[in-house]
């Protein structure tokens, strides 16, 4: 059995004049002797994810294995903090990454560079158990490689779906918001929802947006709290920010459920 804490909480926004924000998840599992980092973020969120580590008495070095779902810089580009690590990506998605020309778009072409010669890192095929309790599933679509992870170790299951089911709102509307291949996407969908609906209890973690569980109507239901927001500069004394709350006021989300 696997213990499990989201370092990073994913946001399931935009931001409207710079671009993606790049608030992706990041999940710490422990058990017996392997420390795993299913996705590591981008460099923003470096420093909140040493606190968080730090917390929990985690050590870089001590990270056994990098579990990445695809290749896209706000989900791969820490894999260089964890020098002991096994990274673990799936090969059709480094194969499709490392053949990309540079251009503006979410791929880091010189993490992508490494990632594609590194010896320690590992290429999976899809549809394996490639560390204990962790399958692999391919997702193809918000990038052509893209996997999801079905851990099955513990009682309850978890299902981590990266960008291949970015929020609440891809689930519940059957669309994405941003994909290499929209009908691939799709279907994909519909793999993550089989899954979700094999175990009753089953946790989903997102790429981009709090956790959830199916309710009794089989209806999404986050699992915590979501915790998001800016401190910003805009007088002219340092001592004063502005705090800027990124969240749904409270109620908001109810009207959704």
């Amino acid at each position: 059995m696997y213990q499990m804490d989201l370092l990073v909480q994913g946001f399931p926004g935009r931001a409207v004049c710079h671009g993606g924000l790049g608030w992706s998840t990041v999940t710490l599992l422990r058990h017996k002797d392997r420390t795993i980092l299913v996705d590591v973020g981008a460099f923003g969120i470096r420093r909140e994810l040493q606190k968080q580590l730090e917390a929990r008495a985690v050590d870089p070095a001590s990270v056994t294995d990098v579990v990445l779902t695809h290749a896209h810089y706000d989900h791969a580009v820490n894999f260089t903090l964890f020098p002991m690590a096994t990274v673990w990506i799936g090969a059709d998605e480094l194969e499709w990454a490392a053949s990309q020309p540079p251009g503006f778009n979410p791929l880091p072409e010189l993490y992508v560079r490494e990632l594609a010669c590194s010896k320690r890192v590992k290429r999976i095929h899809g549809e394996e158990e490639f560390l204990p309790g962790l399958q692999a599933i391919r997702a193809p679509g918000h990038t052509p490689g893209h996997l999801i992870y079905y851990l099955n170790a513990n009682p309850v299951p978890v299902l981590f779906t990266g960008d291949a089911a970015k929020n609440r709102a891809e689930l519940l509307s059957g669309e994405v918001d941003a994909s290499e291949d929209y009908s691939q996407s799709r279907v994909t969908l519909q793999t993550i929802w089989h899954h979700w609906r094999k175990v009753a209890g089953t946790v989903l973690v997102p790429g981009h947006d709090l956790s959830m569980q199916l309710d009794q109507e089989g209806r999404p239901q986050y699992i915590g709290e979501r915790k998001a927001a800016i401190a910003a500069w805009f007088s002219e004394r340092l001592e004063l920010s502005t705090t800027i709350d990124l969240c749904a006021h409270p109620g908001f989300g109810a009207a959704y459920r």
